[in-house]
């Protein structure tokens, strides 16, 4: 019988195992007067693993995790083996509301995995925290998971649940984990691999995304889907082996990038060094990195295909400009020709519009700061209008505004309420024009694959033109810049990506959903977006 949870008198037992700290007050999806105050799509999680004898493998963890924040902001966790059992300490909120010097200094052990949680599946409640924990008999393990499967329902079908009453999809993979351990007779080996045979078992019978990091008492396992959807990357120690979501995480424990886990790659660290092992039939690989990735989620100190993502996103900078320039002249003839400036929205969109300013010779500045306190939501008490969310969050630098001719430069727009509200607030601070330049193409179509992007009918660019997105957000112009171009900024080959978000080509089928009907509204450049619709001041 599972331990009972002093921290939870409503739920009793926890089926998660011997998990230290206790439930945050359970989220709502939308509370009284929330505000939503970034419509980016919600990163994917972050997983970091570390096999080390000898070391502080905890604080290794909690290192490793402030590396990969990033990727998700609601809940984290670690989970931590002396050789004998597993302890899980997690809970809702940042590494640091969750972590400090008296829950770390009991975890001793020589091998743990960790996760930060963003929901893309599940609610966002403590019990769906990572990592997940099961014992069965003498064996027990732990996982986290970065990604989205997309056969749950077929695989809780066979599990004989109730889709509907699945946690989390990274439940069902625990659960078929230990499903597996117990059909194949847990502890009746004497070689101490229960973990690594079930997993050749289940695996290959998960479709979608995911990175999962596991461990049982003596083995750290990292595993990458056939797609390679979300990153993870091996990392040597002096003393050990390090597996995470991105290579921050690397440096900052002192580990050397060794690479990136193959797509359909499983390694196994323990005492003899790595294994890997490729668990999924060949003809199932198919390289389809997230290419938003490279545009949004990473951190632009991460090597991804062998690229600094932030050289990329500088590139992306310069191609747009050289595909979308500045007008040459004014958008009211009868006003000055203005100064210009190239400016970044906060922190995203630094990079692109530093190869923006480059290539096209105009001069960089800033003309918004971030308030960094501030995160996705927070609460308005008098249900103010979203605007104001937004000026919670960015606000203008007048001196550096006024009579000027911007140059907007942002990574991406989903649904558009927060660049809408933006635009307003860089008119009221007394912008001449604002041409907003998007380093990728539009977003049209939501991602199955570990991405928070909501449905299609939320997506701004899911049925309109750029003429229609450029009126709706009141900006003088606007231009994206176009998928060849893109994916020629990454340095890798085109082939290797995902783009369903830009093309709704799903590289792995999604249930119930209906094929792309007729092409979307083509990239027009800029001047034919000008011929068919000619710009005008928006007030």
């Amino acid at each position: 019988m599972a331990p009972v949870d002093p921290f939870d008198p409503v739920l009793g037992p926890v089926t998660e195992g011997p998990v230290v700290g206790g439930p945050a007050p359970v989220a709502v999806d939308d509370p009284a007067g929330a505000v939503v105050v970034d419509d980016r799509p919600g990163e994917a999680c972050g997983v970091f693993g570390v096999y080390a004898p000898g070391e502080s493998v905890a604080h290794l963890t909690y290192r490793g995790l402030y590396a990969v924040q990033h990727r998700g902001q609601e809940a984290a966790g670690m989970a931590v083996s002396d050789g004998d059992s597993i302890t899980v300490v997690k809970d809702m909120g940042l590494v640091t509301n969750v972590f400090n010097e008296r829950n770390l200094a009991p975890l001793t052990g020589h091998l743990a995995i960790g996760h930060t949680r963003y929901s893309t599946t599940g609610a966002s409640v403590w019990r769906n925290a990572q990592p997940i924990y099961r014992g069965v008999g003498d064996a027990e393990f732990a996982l986290g998971h970065n990604g989205n499967l997309t056969n749950t329902a077929e695989l809780a079908e066979g599990l004989g649940v109730f889709p509907g009453t699945v946690q989390s999809d990274s439940d069902i993979v625990a659960e078929l984990i230990q499903e597996a351990i117990v059909a194949a007779g847990a502890g009746a080996r004497s070689d101490g691999r229960d973990l690594e045979r079930a997993l050749m078992t289940v695996l290959p019978r998960l479709k979608g995304a995911f990175s999962f990091v596991l461990m049982d008492e003596a083995h750290v396992v990292g595993v990458r889907d056939p797609n390679g959807f979300r990153p993870l990357c091996l990392g040597r120690l002096d003393s050990g082996w390090v597996l995470a979501s991105e290579t921050p995480a690397l440096d900052i424990v002192g580990a050397h990038f060794v690479r990136e886990l193959e797509p359909g790659e499983m390694v196994v660290i323990d005492t003899t060094g790595t294994r890997s092992i490729h668990p999924f039939p060949a003809g199932r690989i198919n390289p389809k990195l997230c290419l938003f990735e490279f545009v949004y989620f990473a951190r632009p100190d991460s090597i991804l295909y062998g690229q600094t993502v932030h050289s990329a996103r500088q590139r992306m900078g310069e191609l747009l400009a050289d595909q979308s320039p500045l007008p040459a002249e004014p958008v009211d003839p009868a006003s000055p020709l203005g100064e210009a400036m190239v400016m970044p929205v906060p922190e995203s969109g630094i990079p692109a519009a530093e190869g923006y300013a480059r290539r096209s010779g105009i001069p960089f500045g800033h003309g918004l700061v971030k308030n960094r306190y501030i995160g996705r939501t927070f609460i308005v008490p008098s249900q103010d209008q979203r605007s104001q969310g937004v000026r919670m969050k960015l606000n203008p630098i007048r001196d550096n505004i006024v009579g000027k001719r911007l140059v907007v430069v942002d990574d991406s727009i989903v649904r558009g309420t927060t660049t809408r509200a933006m635009v307003a607030m860089l008119r009221e601070a007394g912008a001449a024009e604002i041409h907003l330049r998007i380093s990728s193409p539009p977003y049209r179509w939501p991602c199955f694959y570990g991405m928070d992007t909501g449905t299609r009918a939320e997506l701004l660019a899911a049925d309109l033109t750029v003429p229609q997105v450029r009126e709706y957000l009141g900006c003088d112009t606007l231009a994206y810049l176009d998928l060849d171009r893109l994916l020629t900024a990454t340095g890798a080959a085109s082939s290797g990506f995902c783009a369903a978000c830009i093309t709704g080509a799903y590289p792995v089928a999604i249930p119930g959903m209906k094929p792309p009907g007729p092409p979307a509204p083509e990239i027009l450049p800029l001047a034919e977006q000008l011929a068919v619709d000619p710009v005008h001041p928006c007030g």
